[in-house]
């Protein structure tokens, strides 16, 4: 028998359906949801309904965007078209960000390589950087990958199909330890690994 009344109970079992949240913290948030005054409560209860109408994904690079246009990113005339950053999800973006040292543009690859998961190179964003790379403006391109199985394959994948000897490849280096995801990583370590990035 539930202990909460019905209404509470189902923003509880909604919220436990988010990553890192269990029981406990769920009901925490649900009881914090209902201390809000109504017209608050009004204003988080729209804006979560247009989540996904308003926030769609860049055309370009696949990085979240508004309305779908252009990310901010791309449509930026001060960032270097010229160097690509690889990263798996939109969310590793904000932490390279936060370290002020990058000033190229960036592309969503969807996740990475997982055959055992049924992922092949189909389910990422495999065409649109084709297209990207084909117009010769592109002279780096940085795998920005976590550095687990996986995403050392992925990384040795792309190196090997978009190969060519006008086009750099490099990856991240030293900084990220090996097996971590990039999404946990702190700006320090992003930034080192920036440095210290080599040749593919």
């Amino acid at each position: 028998m539930n202990q909460y009344p019905a209404g509470l109970e189902k923003v509880v079992e909604l919220l436990k359906g988010l990553p890192g949240l269990g029981r406990r913290s769920s009901e925490r948030i649900a009881l914090a949801l209902l201390a809000w005054p109504q017209d608050k409560l009004d204003v988080f209860a729209e804006s979560v309904g247009e989540l996904k109408r308003r926030v769609t994904f860049c055309p370009e690079c696949h990085n979240l965007a508004e309305n779908g246009e252009r990310c901010a990113i791309c449509a930026s005339p001060g960032r270097d078209h010229r160097i690509v950053c690889v990263v798996e999800e939109p969310g590793q973006i904000v932490n390279i960000e936060k370290t002020g040292l990058y000033q190229g543009v960036y592309h969503v690859l969807g996740g990475k390589l997982a055959p055992l998961q049924g992922k092949g190179p189909e389910s990422l964003h495999l065409d649109t950087l084709r297209q990207r790379l084909a117009d010769g403006e592109v002279q780096e391109l940085i795998i920005a990958l976590s550095s687990d199985v996986e995403g050392r394959a992925t990384a040795l994948y792309l190196a090997e199909l978009f190969q060519s000897d006008r086009l750099k490849i490099t990856r991240l280096a030293s900084g990220l330890p090996a097996g971590s995801d990039i999404s946990f990583a702190d700006s320090a370590t992003i930034a080192a690994a920036f440095s210290g990035r080599v040749k593919l």
